[in-house]
């Protein structure tokens, strides 16, 4: 399993005073870019140099329990099926301060050719770091 912390920022709360439900969403992709950071270049080379981009193909979330402004949220990521063109992430979004589960989002990719917008074959390099974080 991969964690990312991030802090929860003015900006990413509502008239509520929590989180407005489409950050959790850039948290995700925030854990995300974490993760392929152990790249040549991280991420930005992944998708600006080498053309491959993991678009979004597939979403489900369970929101459970609200963040406010001040929480440190704790995305823990999970590769839970590492395809020839896709991948499954589980995201399980946690309240550092307690541990609470403020959310369960499954996420699926394609590895895509941000060129000719088709889907690819996932990188060699990239297919052993998410190996390492497979459920």
């Amino acid at each position: 399993m991969f964690e990312h912390r991030r802090p929860v920022r003015w900006s990413d709360v509502d008239a509520a005073g929590i989180v407005y439900f489409p950050r959790f969403l850039d948290y995700c992709h925030d854990a995300i870019e974490a993760l392929f950071a152990a790249l040549p270049g991280g991420y930005p080379a992944l998708t600006m140099q080498r053309r491959i981009g993991v678009p979004t193909v597939h979403l489900e979330a369970d929101f459970r329990a609200p963040l406010r402004y001040g929480d440190i949220c704790l995305v823990c990521l999970e590769v839970g099926h590492l395809g020839e063109k896709s991948i499954r992430f589980r995201h399980t979004l946690l309240r550092e301060g307690d541990r609470t589960t403020c959310a369960v989002i499954q996420h699926v990719v394609a590895t895509t050719d941000l060129d000719r917008l088709r889907a690819v074959p996932v990188p060699d390099d990239a297919r052993t770091l998410l190996e390492q974080h497979a459920i």
